[in-house]
């Protein structure tokens, strides 16, 4: 005798909040990314460009805590950024370094910041101030919830 199987209780993917979000958030990282790269930079050097712009100089070890990444993997961003004479190391102590940006990166940045403005814009613009007030303080309630803190570079 051949054996009915009970369908799956599964709810749709539009019924999770997490879907909307993901959804939004993939075509607002890469619109960014798409014209970011036309600048010849990634998203991962667009952050350390803007963390080291709030610093004069900044440690390698503040620059890894900032970004949420591996000595490594931060020290590769440097060196392409030090390649593309964005950014540069300073000897400070023997082996401490200091990073800072170089004046090719601090005439950069504000172009790369107006396409983050104009991103946010093409994004959120249709939605009143007070709605973008909302959405904002909500994500930011959740990152503060869940205690998140690896800044998103992908």
């Amino acid at each position: 005798m051949a054996r009915t199987r009970k369908p799956i209780a599964a709810a749709p993917l539009e019924a999770h909040l997490g879907f909307w979000l993901r959804f939004v958030s993939n075509h607002v990282s890469q619109r960014f990314q798409k014209q970011l790269e036309a600048r010849d930079v990634t998203v991962t050097e667009w952050v350390a460009l803007r963390t080291l712009l709030d610093q004069e100089e900044s440690s390698h070890a503040s620059l890894i805590t900032a970004l949420g990444m591996t000595k490594g993997a931060a020290s590769k961003v440097m060196s392409r950024l030090e390649q593309k004479g964005l950014a540069e190391r300073l000897a400070v102590d023997g082996r401490a370094q200091a990073l800072r940006l170089t004046q090719a990166g601090k005439r950069l940045l504000p172009q790369l910041a107006a396409l983050a403005d104009a991103n946010d814009e093409h994004f959120f613009a249709h939605l009143p101030e007070a709605d973008r007030a909302t959405l904002m303080a909500l994500m930011q309630g959740l990152v503060q919830h869940h205690q998140l803190k690896e800044i998103p570079t992908a």
